[in-house]
C-alpha cells in the first residue's frame, strides 16, 4: 500500500506555492541543537532517495502566511541517542548505503523509539530499552530483545531483519548498531570487522535480484500523473484518464472480455496470440514465459459477478404489512377526529390533557414508522472478491493482495473505568482479523495518556506473536482470547489438525500468565515509581547537603510516573504534576508493532516458540499507541477530538482509504468482517458510499434482557429499514468510513430529490439561497480537485488547504492518494475505478520524519483556524457526535450500508446495570436535542437527502420531547382514578371500537416486524417496556439539560460508563444487581407509586359508593395498570438482590405515599364531614 510520503515523491504534493529545489541532506543549517543532543529537521523523502529538509521558506505552503500557517510549523525531532545521530539517508556521504539495510534499520530505530512532543516543544525521539518488565521476542515488536553492537563500548542493539536475525550489512558478518553503521560510514566507509569497503554478502545481493523480479512482475500502475510534466500534481482527486483504452460510452470502463475476443489476444507479455495450456503465450519468441505466472484466466460471466446484492423482503409480508400501517393511520386520523368532537364536559381538563398527548403520539408515531416502509437485507460474496482481489490475474500474475488498505482507531480514555485487559482482547482480535497484513494498521488511542494504557498494549502485542499464528494455524474464532477461552462446548470440532489440542493448551497457559500480567500492572507501576521516586529523593538529599544548605528544607522532588526503561513517563502521572496531568501533557507516539514486510513470513518448528508455526505467516500488522497533546486551556472536544487526531496521524503514517473504528470493549468476532465490508465499497456505484455500518451486538447481557440493552428492535428493525433509504445513521462503533467522506467531500456523483420539506422552503423563499450556497460549494470543491496550473490559482489553493485541513504538508499530500486507492477496480459499468494491480506494491518503511509529523498533527494547536470539527472528521458540538457525522454526510448526498452478517461482526459490552443504563440513554437523548436545536436538524437539511431519509433523522431530534407528554399521560390514570373521572364521558361503544382497532394494528405490525427482521416478540416487548422507562427518567431529563445549554448556555458533563464487573467475579450477571442511587429514578418511583394508590383509592371508593361508577373505575384500572406493566423491570430492578435495595428508595417511597394520600384528602374530602365542619375543598372545574 501507497503511502502519503511515497505519493509526495511521486507527483502528489498537496499544495503549491512557488518552490525552488530543497537542498539535499539533515546537516544544514536546517538542523537545530538543544542541548547536547543531536536534533533532526522534519523532512520527507525525495523520489531519488535523499532526505528533503521543509522549512517555511521552501516548503510548499510557502504562500501562506504565518498567521494562517502557525508559529509553530518549523519542529525539530530530537533522537539524544548519539552525538552524531541523524537519518541513514541524510547526509550526502550515505549515498552508498544499501537502501534495503537502511529502510530496516531506520524502521528498527522509529519501532523502538517513543516520541513526544507539541505545542511550543520540541518533538523529541527517547530511544527505549524496553516498554515493559517482560521482553518479546517478535521481530516487529518495538523493544525486543537482540544481540548487542560488536563496536567496543557500545550497548546498542544490532540491527536485525524481518525475521529478528542479525542484519549484517559486510560480508564480514560483523555485528553493528544502527549509529555505529552510521558513524562508520561518515568516517571512511570501512566495516570495523575487516577494516575495507563495505561489501553486501551474497544472501543480500540474491534477495534484492529476486525483489528486482518480482517487482518487474507485478506491473503495477501508479496513480494518474498531470499532463504538466514541469510541476507537481497538486490535486485533491484524481480526475479521471483520458479516453484510450477505453470503452466508447465515455466511461473508464474497459472491457476486457470483449477485447479478447474481438482481437484474440492475451495479457501479460507478448501479443495477438492464444495462451498455451499452462501459461501465457510466448510473445513470438518461441520461448514459454514463467509457468508461475498460471493459467490465463477465463473472462466470462463470472468476472462480472457483482460483491454484494440485496435480498428484497417478501411481498407476502411487506405488502400486508404497508396496508396496516396505513389503516392505522387512516384509524388514529378518525380516532383523534372523534375525541376532538366528543369532549368530557364533566372533566374538561382531563380529556384536554389526553387529547393534546394522544395527538403528539400519532405525530410520533407516524415520524417513526414512515421510514420502516422499504427495508431491505443485503448479501456479500466474500469468494468473488478474492478472485478479483487476490487471484492471479493478468494485471496481477503474481496474485499479490489488491485490497485496500484499512486503518483501524481503537479509542480509550480511562483505564480504570475501561479495563486494560478488555481493551487488550480488542487489539488481539483486530490483530489476527483475516485481512491482509500489509494492509492493514491499528492505531489506539488513549485520550487519558495513561502508562497502563500503554503498558498493557505492549504485553498485548507481546502476546500477539502467540495468539496470531495459533489463530490463523488452526481457524479460530473468535479471535479474542477472553472470549474464546469461556466459550462451552467442544473445541476440536471442526479442527483437523493433530496437534489442536497440545497447541490450545500451552496458548491458554500462555494467556493465563498475559491475564495475570496485565492486571498486575498497576500495583507494578506504583511500586516501581515509588522505587525510583524514593531514589530520587536520596539523591536530592544527598546534593543538598553536600551543597551545604539547610538539610531541614523541604525537598521539592516530584512524585513522577516511571516507565520499565528507568525514564519518566510523558503523559498522565499517577499523582499529577506539571505538564504531566490528565488534561495538561505532550504528545505520545509509539510504534508497537513495525509495519510487517510485503512478503509472507512462515514461521518454523523451533524450541522456542510456543507452538509450531511451520508454514504459518508468522507477520503481525503495525501497531501504534498514540495519545495527543492536551493543554489547559485548549477545548479538545472528548472522543470526537481524540478520532480527528487518529484521521490525521494514520493519515501521516499509513493512509488507508478506508477507516474502522471501534470502542475499546467491542472486538471483531468474525475475522472476516472487514472483508464484508470491502464487498460493498468495491462493488458497482460503490465509490458513493461513505460507510458500512454493522449491527452492535453485545455479550453479557442477562438472559431475560431486562433493559433491553440488545437493543434488537433499533439495528434489526429501524436500520434495517433506512438501509431501504439512504442507508443507516452512524451508531458511534463498528462502522468502516471511506477516509476522503471523512474530509469533507461530496460524492463523486449526487442526485438532488424533492419532497414536502422541498416544498415548504420554497414557500418560505429559502429554496434558490439554498441553491445558490450549493453552487458556490460545488465550484469551491472543483477548483481543488480539477487540473489548475495557474500562478493565481496555486495562491488560491495555498491559502485554502491550511485553513481548511492544517498546515501539514505530508497530510494534505496524502488526500489525493486516499482518493485514489479507495476506487473501485476498472470494469465494465464501473465509474470512478482505477487499474487492477495498482495497490500490489510495498509501503515504504516508517522513519523518524514521518512519526515527527503525525506528533505535530495530534498537536493541541493544530485545529485553531481549520475547518476540523465543523466540515472535516467528526463533528464538534454535541454528545452524540457519530448521529451528526453520519447526518452531514447523507446531507451531502453519500450513501451508507448495513451489513448484518450471518456471523455477528462485532460484539461488546453493555451496561446491564439500571443506573448505568439510564444515563447511557440520558447522554443519547440529551445529544438528540443538542441535533434539534442545532443546524443539523433534518428540517435544513439539502435536497440531496432522500424525503423519508429527512423523516428518519428530524424523529432522531425529535423523539426525547415525547418524554414530556408521556410523563403527563402517565398520571392521567392515576389523577382518573383520585377524581372517578375518565378521559371520555362514558366508556361508549365508538370508543371501545377505536381503542380495539388501534391496539390490534399494533399488535399485527409487532408481529410482521417480527417476521421481516428476525427478532422475537419478547425482544419487541422489551423494547416497549424500556421506552415508557426511559421517556420517564432519562428523556425528561435530557430535554431539561438541552434546554439549559441552549438558553442559558450550561454546558453538558458525562462521565464514561464503566465496563467494571461487580463485586462477585463468579457471577456474571453481578452488575445487573448494582443499585446506585441517582436522580432519574424519581419520576418513575413517583408514577408507579402514585398509581398503585390510585388504584387502591379508585377501587375502595367504588365498592363503598351509593352509586358506583363501574365504567370509570375499569378504564382508570386498565390504563394504570398498563402503566405499571411497563414500568415492571424497573422496579424488579429496585429491588436488587438479597434485599440490597437503597435505604432512599424506601425513604422516597414513604415519602410519596403521604404526600399523595394528603393532597387526595385535601382534594376530595367526605363531602357530610366537610358539611358539618362548613368548610370546602378544592374541586376540579
Amino acid at each position: 500500500m501507497a503511502s502519503p510520503r511515497s505519493a509526495a515523491a511521486s507527483g502528489y504534493r498537496a499544495v503549491g506555492g512557488k518552490q525552488g529545489n530543497a537542498p539535499r541532506g539533515a546537516g544544514t543549517d536546517k538542523t537545530h541543537h538543544n542541548g547536547s543532543s543531536n536534533s533532526i529537521p522534519v523532512g520527507r523523502h525525495h523520489e531519488r532517495g535523499a532526505f528533503m529538509t521543509l522549512s517555511r521558506d521552501d516548503s510548499e505552503l510557502g504562500g501562506v502566511t504565518d498567521s494562517e500557517m502557525g508559529s509553530d510549523f518549523l519542529y525539530t525531532v530530537q533522537i539524544p541517542a548519539t552525538p552524531d545521530n541523524q537519518m541513514m539517508s541524510a547526509t550526502p556521504s550515505n549515498r552508498s548505503v544499501d537502501p534495503a539495510i537502511a529502510g530496516k534499520a531506520e524502521q528498527q530505530f522509529v519501532s523502538s523509539t517513543i516520541f513526544t512532543g507539541g505545542f511550543k516543544s520540541v518533538t523529541r525521539g527517547h530511544v527505549m530499552e524496553k516498554m515493559m518488565e517482560s521482553e518479546g521476542t517478535h521481530p516487529q515488536l518495538g523493544g525486543a530483545r537482540g544481540l548487542t553492537c560488536a563496536m567496543e563500548g557500545c550497548d546498542g542493539k544490532a540491527m536485525r531483519d524481518e525475521r529478528g536475525d542479525d542484519l549484517f550489512p559486510c560480508d564480514c558478518k560483523f555485528r553493528i548498531c544502527r549509529d555505529c553503521y552510521i558513524d562508520a560510514l561518515n568516517a571512511k566507509q570501512l566495516c570495523p570487522g575487516c577494516k575495507d569497503e563495505y561489501k553486501p554478502p551474497d544472501d543480500l545481493l540474491t534477495l534484492k535480484h529476486e525483489d528486482n523480479r518480482a517487482n518487474e512482475d507485478l506491473r503495477a500502475l501508479p496513480p494518474p500523473m498531470s499532463d504538466d510534466s514541469s510541476k507537481m500534481d497538486r490535486r485533491l482527486s484524481i480526475t479521471n484518464p483520458k479516453v484510450g483504452l477505453l470503452t466508447s460510452n465515455n466511461t473508464t470502463d474497459f472491457d476486457h472480455a470483449r477485447w479478447l475476443y474481438q482481437t484474440k489476444g492475451t495479457y501479460g507479455y507478448g501479443n495477438a496470440v492464444w495462451p498455451k495450456d499452462d501459461g501465457y503465450g510466448d510473445g513470438g519468441g518461441g520461448k514459454a514465459r514463467d509457468a508461475s505466472v498460471g493459467k490465463a484466466p477465463q473472462f466470462d460471466d463470472k468476472s462480472r459477478r457483482p460483491l454484494s446484492r440485496k435480498v428484497h423482503i417478501s411481498a407476502g409480508i411487506l405488502s400486508p404489512y404497508r396496508l396496516l400501517v396505513v389503516i392505522r393511520m387512516v384509524v388514529l386520523g378518525m380516532f383523534l377526529a372523534w375525541r376532538i368532537r366528543n369532549p368530557n364536559t364533566d372533566a374538561v381538563w382531563l380529556w384536554g390533557m389526553s387529547v393534546v398527548c394522544e395527538i403528539w403520539f400519532a405525530f410520533s408515531w407516524i415520524l417513526d414508522q414512515l421510514p420502516k416502509l422499504c427495508p431491505i437485507n443485503r448479501m456479500t460474496d466474500l469468494t468473488v472478491l478474492k478472485e478479483k482481489f487476490e487471484m492471479p490475474r493478468p494485471e496481477n500474475p503474481t496474485g499479490r493482495s489488491d485490497l485496500p488498505g484499512v486503518d483501524v482507531f481503537v479509542s480509550t480514555a480511562d483505564p480504570e473505568k475501561e479495563p486494560p485487559l478488555t481493551t487488550g482482547n480488542t487489539i488481539l482480535s483486530i490483530l489476527a482479523s483475516e485481512y491482509p497484513l500489509e494492509k492493514l494498521a491499528i492505531y489506539l488511542s488513549d485520550d487519558g495518556g495513561a502508562l497502563l494504557t500503554f503498558e498493557a498494549l505492549a504485553e498485548a502485542a507481546s502476546f500477539a506473536r502467540i495468539w496470531v499464528p495459533f489463530c490463523r494455524k488452526h481457524n479460530i474464532e473468535p479471535r479474542n482470547p477472553e472470549t474464546y477461552f469461556l466459550l462451552r462446548g467442544d473445541p476440536t470440532k471442526g479442527k483437523t489438525r493433530q496437534d489442536f489440542v497440545k497447541d490450545r493448551r500451552r496458548v491458554k497457559r500462555e494467556y493465563d500468565e498475559f491475564k495475570v500480567r496485565v492486571n498486575g500492572l498497576p500495583e507494578a507501576i506504583r511500586r516501581r515509581s515509588d522505587a525510583y521516586n524514593a531514589h530520587e529523593e536520596i539523591r536530592a538529599k544527598r546534593s543538598q547537603i553536600e551543597t551545604g544548605m539547610d538539610p531541614s528544607e523541604p525537598l521539592n522532588v516530584p512524585k513522577a510516573t516511571w516507565m520499565a526503561d528507568g525514564t519518566h513517563w510523558p503523559g498522565t502521572w499517577t499523582q499529577s504534576g506539571k505538564e504531566h496531568g490528565r488534561g495538561d501533557h505532550a504528545g505520545i507516539i509509539q510504534v508497537m508493532l513495525a509495519p510487517p514486510t510485503h512478503e509472507q513470513l512462515l514461521g518454523s518448528a523451533d524450541e522456542e516458540n510456543v507452538i509450531d508455526t511451520t508454514d504459518i505467516d508468522i507477520r503481525l500488522p503495525m501497531l501504534v499507541y498514540v495519545s495527543r497533546e492536551k493543554r489547559p486551556g485548549y477545548d479538545h472536544n472528548k472522543k470526537a477530538g481524540a478520532m480527528n487526531a487518529l484521521v490525521r496521524t494514520s493519515a501521516v503514517m499509513s493512509n488507508g482509504p478506508f477507516i474502522l473504528n471501534l470502542d475499546c470493549d467491542h472486538y471483531i468476532y468474525n475475522s472476516l468482517a472487514i472483508r464484508e465490508a470491502m464487498c460493498f465499497f468495491m462493488d458497482k456505484n460503490g465509490d458513493r458510499l461513505a460507510y458500512v455500518q454493522f449491527p452492535q451486538r453485545f455479550e453479557g447481557i442477562d438472559p431475560n434482557d431486562r433493559y433491553a440493552n440488545h437493543n434488537t428492535v433499533f439495528f434489526d428493525v429501524n436500520m434495517r429499514a433506512l438501509d431501504g433509504l439512504q442507508g443507516p445513521v452512524y451508531v458511534g462503533t463498528g462502522c468502516v468510513f471511506r477516509r476522503i467522506a471523512l474530509y469533507g467531500f461530496d460524492p463523486p456523483r449526487v442526485r438532488e430529490h424533492g419532497g414536502c420539506f422541498d416544498f415548504l422552503c420554497c414557500c418560505c423563499g429559502t429554496k434558490n439561497k439554498n441553491k445558490v450556497m450549493h453552487t458556490k460549494r460545488v465550484n469551491e470543491i472543483a477548483g481543488l480537485t480539477e487540473q489548475i496550473t495557474s500562478d493565481e490559482d496555486d495562491d488560491l489553493e495555498a491559502s485554502i488547504l491550511p485553513k481548511r485541513y492544517g498546515p501539514s504538508v505530508i497530510f494534505a499530500s496524502s488526500i489525493a492518494v486516499a482518493e485514489f486507492q479507495g476506487r473501485p477496480l476498472a470494469d465494465k459499468g464501473v465509474l470512478n475505478s482505477r487499474p487492477v494491480g495498482a495497490l500490489t506494491v510495498a509501503r515504504e518503511p516508517l522513519d523518524a520524519s514521518t512519526v515527527a509529523e503525525a506528533i505535530n498533527v495530534i498537536s493541541c494547536f493544530y485545529e485553531d483556524k481549520t475547518e476540523w470539527g465543523g466540515r472535516v472528521g467528526w463533528i464538534y458540538g454535541s454528545v452524540t457526535e457519530d448521529v451528526v457525522t453520519g447526518f452531514r454526510m447523507h446531507n451531502r448526498g453519500w450513501r451508507s450500508i448495513y451489513c448484518v452478517t450471518k456471523r455477528d461482526a462485532f460484539r461488546g459490552t453493555a451496561p446491564i446495570n439500571l443506573t448505568d443504563r439510564l444515563h447511557q440513554v440520558l447522554r443519547w437523548a440529551t445529544g438528540s436535542v443538542e441535533i434539534f436545536f442545532s443546524r443539523n436538524n433534518a428540517f435544513f437539511a439539502s435536497p440531496r437527502m432522500k424525503f423519508l431519509q429527512r423523516v428518519a433523522y428530524l424523529n432522531v431530534g425529535i423523539y426525547p420531547f415525547t418524554s414530556v407528554f408521556l410523563l403527563v399521560y402517565c398520571f392521567l390514570p392515576a389523577l382518573s382514578l383520585f377524581t372517578g373521572q375518565f378521559i371520555v364521558q362514558t366508556l361508549n361503544l365508538s370508543f371501545l371500537v377505536y381503542l380495539l382497532t388501534i391496539t390490534v394494528t399494533l399488535c399485527m405490525l409487532a408481529i410482521l416486524e417480527v417476521r421481516w427482521s428476525k427478532i422475537t416478540l419478547e425482544e419487541w416487548w422489551r423494547n416497549e417496556q424500556f421506552w415508557v422507562i426511559g421517556g420517564t427518567s432519562a428523556h425528561i431529563a435530557a430535554v431539561f439539560q438541552g434546554l439549559l445549554k441552549v438558553v442559558a448556555g450550561v454546558e453538558i458533563s458525562f462521565t464514561l460508563t464503566s465496563k467494571s464487573a461487580g463485586e462477585d467475579e463468579n457471577d456474571i450477571y453481578a452488575d445487573l444487581y448494582i443499585i446506585k442511587w441517582t436522580s432519574l429514578m424519581i419520576p418513575p418511583i413517583t408514577i408507579g407509586l402514585t398509581n398503585v394508590i390510585a388504584i387502591a383509592v379508585g377501587v375502595s371508593r367504588t365498592i363503598y359508593s351509593e352509586i358506583p361508577e363501574w365504567s370509570k373505575l375499569i378504564g382508570g384500572v386498565f390504563f394504570s395498570l398498563w402503566v405499571l406493566f411497563h414500568l415492571y423491570p424497573f422496579f424488579k430492578g429496585l429491588m436488587g438482590k438479597n434485599g440490597k435495595t437503597p435505604t432512599i428508595v424506601f425513604v422516597w417511597a414513604g415519602l410519596l405515599s403521604v404526600i399523595i394520600s394528603l393532597l387526595w384528602l385535601y382534594i376530595s374530602p367526605n363531602t357530610k364531614v366537610s358539611a358539618q365542619a362548613g368548610g370546602t375543598g378544592f374541586q376540579f372545574p
